[in-house]
């Protein structure tokens, strides 16, 4: 996030985008229950929004500095180190991330991938979207990104390792891609299997 707003405390970083579920189940229940309020206003796998493709932000006025600031705050209380406007039902191409503990939440808004290097890496993801569901995804190890922060003022960021992960990650859900569509067949039927079974026990609660 910019200087120019206050900072979001610092959390502890895993992997993207939402801890492992032996680690949430150590949470006390204070930070339990302030994750469980954020995952509620998190669109979950389904919803249209989540295969929709977002749209240019045209205007950086106060009400798109506090959207940014509402987004790093669910990201921050959700345990998760990045979250993109469409996770919450909102159209705008708006993304937000953090991936070292004592950083600042970082902004990115109207992202464009310049350059993606050949070298790629398989890692499990996790989505704030798909609650519990853990899947390998070949991603590039660096990338360049042009993009915006919230004020209009222009950026170019340099991304390798997790950064970079976690910013593709972020940009395919503008773009209304679920980390399942790049996920190896296999794999990704037994995700969508995971999520039937949770969604048949969520309705028998």
């Amino acid at each position: 996030m910019s200087e120019h707003a206050d900072p979001i405390p610092p959390v502890e970083v895993e992997a993207p985008e939402v801890p492992p579920e032996e680690r949430v189940s150590r949470l006390d229940p204070e930070t339990r229950a302030r994750r469980d309020a954020a995952l509620r206003l998190v669109r979950k796998y389904g919803d249209p929004s989540l295969k929709s493709r977002a749209l240019p932000v045209e205007r950086f006025d106060e009400a798109l500095r506090e959207e940014v600031r509402r987004m790093g705050q669910l990201m921050h209380d959700a345990l998760g180190i990045g979250l993109a406007a469409t996770q919450l039902g909102v159209m705008h191409r708006v993304l937000v991330y953090r991936v070292e503990p004592d950083a600042p939440v970082a902004a990115l808004v109207n992202p464009v991938l310049e350059w993606a290097g050949k070298e790629k890496e398989a890692l499990e993801e996790g989505c704030l979207s798909l609650p519990g569901v853990l899947v390998d995804v070949a991603r590039p190890i660096h990338v360049r990104v042009r993009g915006q922060d919230e004020y209009g003022d222009e950026l170019l960021i340099e991304a390798s390792g997790l950064e970079a992960r976690v910013i593709q990650h972020e940009m395919d859900h503008l773009d209304g891609v679920l980390m399942l569509d790049r996920a190896a067949r296999e794999d990704r039927k037994e995700a969508l299997r995971a999520l039937r079974e949770q969604e048949q026990a969520d309705r028998a609660a």
